[in-house]
């Protein structure tokens, strides 16, 4: 069991996870998103190198529609 902050939260995962595996799991399509990992904004060709593991803090930013 592995714990990381997410927006701000705690959150249990069973062990190292991939980021696009955390993010389809949460049903967030990655076109659609902005993630800060660590602190640093990571480029969208770069989410299936990241593995996340003890520790890591990850902000989660998704558009909202609105008028």
């Amino acid at each position: 069991m592995i714990n990381l902050i997410v927006n701000g939260k705690p959150q249990d995962l069973p062990g190292p996870t991939g980021l696009v595996e955390f993010l389809e799991s949460l049903e967030i399509k990655t076109q659609f998103v902005a993630v800060g990992y660590n602190g640093e904004v990571v480029d969208k060709k770069d989410f299936g190198h990241i593995e996340l593991h003890e520790g890591d803090v990850l902000e989660i930013v998704r558009p909202v529609g609105g008028g």
